[in-house]
């Protein structure tokens, strides 16, 4: 009997354990179309080593912070008014084009990243666009600025999205700003004739970035039949550091300003070389990319009066709705590593922004109706300035339109850096330029 009744116990139990063991668990939400995972995963390409680790890690770390916001409220939120995490997985592209190749190759086949975003150097990110196509893959360009990244004509680029002005566009708006407000300063100062002719020289990067700037500066003179002569104009390899050869030449042609072509570890040399070792004390006008931290750090008081084409800087802001998110943004930045974002940062933390919102559009992770989300997008501007307020991609090539504008540097002798102010456009500056008391003019009247 005593048996029987331990027979019966044992089995009450063991059905009561099955029973707590099999218990319906509450399941976690997962977007349409990304199986088994319950994260999106977002893929991040940046220049952790090499020449452009400077800016690529600001990128990296610019998405982590996106990525942190996104998830600290909820998530991506999808069609049905559900949400699901982000996932970073990062790609180091060591400044090279194998390095870029291989990054991109590990984050879709191994880590099965659901879009791409980032990549800074044109040359690099050209380099692994066909394994892009190969794998239909959506990626959100944040630096890279050559218009050869959806332009060109021998690899399908219908899934890359550029994110970021291209060397047309801010080559061009660099050049119109030297003809209309660096001419007329440099004339009045040499109490010189209207007609007389600017004397530009440029220094590049011997890459699609920098010929792209190149190609920019002599295609705005030509179109737009300026009074300004390229008296000068040289290039460098991607990573130099001494630049006095180059320098050298551009001063004996005698020019009143140089348009540098460089990433933010070259132009603070160049300047500083120029000025210090040279005696070329000139303007030099700076791509978008040197908004950067550490190049107004390096350019110490060698940077007073140079120029900044930019979209966003660490330490300035036009007057405007932007002006407080930016503000969060920065400050959410320089709590996790202790520094500011530079301008390829912002771009690549509104990259994660993007991805986020064509994935919730689309519903999915499925590479074909994200595609299309990002075609058909239309998002409110998040900390940059952008046409009409809204973040949308042209028809032909995907590229998003930016509010430009031009800055001035000024030395901090208190902090041992410059800092700078807006000079143009006339809506957006908060004081002129000028030219500096040492200035040199290329020539006389």
């Amino acid at each position: 009997m005593k048996k029987h009744v331990l027979t019966i116990a044992v089995l009450i139990i063991t059905a009561v354990l099955l029973a707590g063991c099999t218990q319906t668990q509450p399941a976690t939400q997962q977007p349409s179309g990304t199986g088994s995972t319950s994260v999106i995963k977002v893929g991040v390409i940046a220049s952790l080593t090499g020449p452009a680790s400077n800016v690529g890690t600001n990128m990296w770390q610019s998405a982590q912070v996106a990525a942190d916001k996104i998830n600290a409220e909820g998530g991506v939120t999808l069609k049905d008014g559900s949400k699901v995490q982000l996932k970073l997985i990062v790609g180091d592209d060591e400044s090279t084009a194998t390095g870029g190749q291989k990054a991109a190759t590990k984050l879709i086949t191994d880590d099965k990243v659901d879009i791409l975003v980032g990549g800074y150097s044109s040359a690099v990110t050209s380099a692994y666009e066909q394994t892009i196509a190969e794998y239909k893959i959506p990626f959100i360009v944040t630096g890279a600025s050559s218009p050869i990244i959806t332009h060109r004509p021998d690899v399908d680029t219908s899934y890359i999205f550029h994110h970021c002005p291209t060397t047309d566009t801010y080559g061009e708006y660099t050049t119109l700003f030297i003809d209309q407000v660096v001419r007329p300063a440099v004339n009045k100062k040499l109490n010189a004739s209207a007609d007389r002719p600017f004397r530009l020289a440029l220094l590049y990067q011997d890459t699609a970035f920098g010929k792209g700037i190149q190609t920019a500066v002599n295609n705005t003179i030509t179109k737009n039949k300026l009074n300004i002569q390229l008296v000068s104009q040289q290039s460098f390899r991607m990573g130099d550091s001494d630049f006095r050869t180059q320098l050298t030449a551009i001063k004996a042609a005698n020019p009143d300003a140089v348009y540098n072509g460089a990433f933010p570890n070259e132009g603070a040399p160049i300047i500083t070389q120029a000025r210090r070792d040279i005696g070329l004390n000139t303007i030099f006008l700076n791509a978008e990319n040197n908004d950067n931290a550490q190049f107004y750090k390096d350019l110490g008081q060698y940077g007073e009066g140079a120029i900044i084409e930019s979209r966003y800087s660490p330490y300035t802001a036009p007057a405007g709705e932007v002006s407080e998110a930016q503000e969060g943004f920065k400050q959410s930045y320089f709590a996790r590593f202790g520094t500011y974002p530079d301008m390829m940062g912002a771009s690549t933390y509104e990259g994660v922004y993007i991805a986020a919102k064509a994935i919730g559009n689309a519903g999915t992770t499925d590479k074909t109706a994200v595609r299309q989300a990002l075609v058909d997008l239309k998002m409110p501007q998040v900390i940059e300035a952008m046409k009409d307020k809204t973040i949308s991609f042209s028809p032909e090539f995907r590229e998003s339109t930016f509010d430009l504008w031009m800055e001035q540097l000024s030395y901090n002798a208190t902090i041992g850096e410059t800092r700078p102010v807006i000079v143009w456009p006339d809506n957006l500056k908060t004081t002129d330029f000028v030219l500096p008391p040492w200035y040199v003019a290329g020539s006389s009247p």
